[in-house]
């Protein structure tokens, strides 16, 4: 099994109303017809991080965890272009396995803090 893809899809992610100009539906059936062989794509209730919505989480396939690689948050993802790029780093491998273009290194975001009030 390769990585573990975690769409937000609650709060304003995935939102129409926040978003109106993204097809979120299609966004999701795009990423799981891409990588649903060979990768686990869920989706998740609020991940806290709504500012940045749409938000994707990338954990690394299991050998590369295990290799030392860590998820990957990758937040503002509401154009094909970004999202493209994100499938094509994921069919690469992901964390650990595959290095991240320049153009998507723009879209990671920090991790909430579990910590935080």
């Amino acid at each position: 099994m390769g990585c573990t893809v975690t769409v937000c899809r609650d709060c304003c992610c995935g939102s129409r109303p926040k978003h109106p100009q993204v097809d979120h539906d299609a966004q999701l059936d795009r990423v799981r017809a891409a990588l649903g062989r060979d990768h686990r794509v869920r989706t998740s209730n609020c991940l806290d991080v709504c500012a940045q919505s749409n938000v994707f989480v990338v954990n690394p396939a299991p050998a590369a965890r295990r290799a030392g690689a860590r998820p990957v948050w990758f937040g503002l993802i509401l154009d094909d272009a970004v999202l493209t790029d994100l499938i094509e780093w994921i069919q690469a491998g992901g964390p650990g396995e595959a290095e991240l273009r320049s153009v998507l290194e723009l879209s990671v975001i920090e991790a909430p803090d579990a910590s935080a009030p």
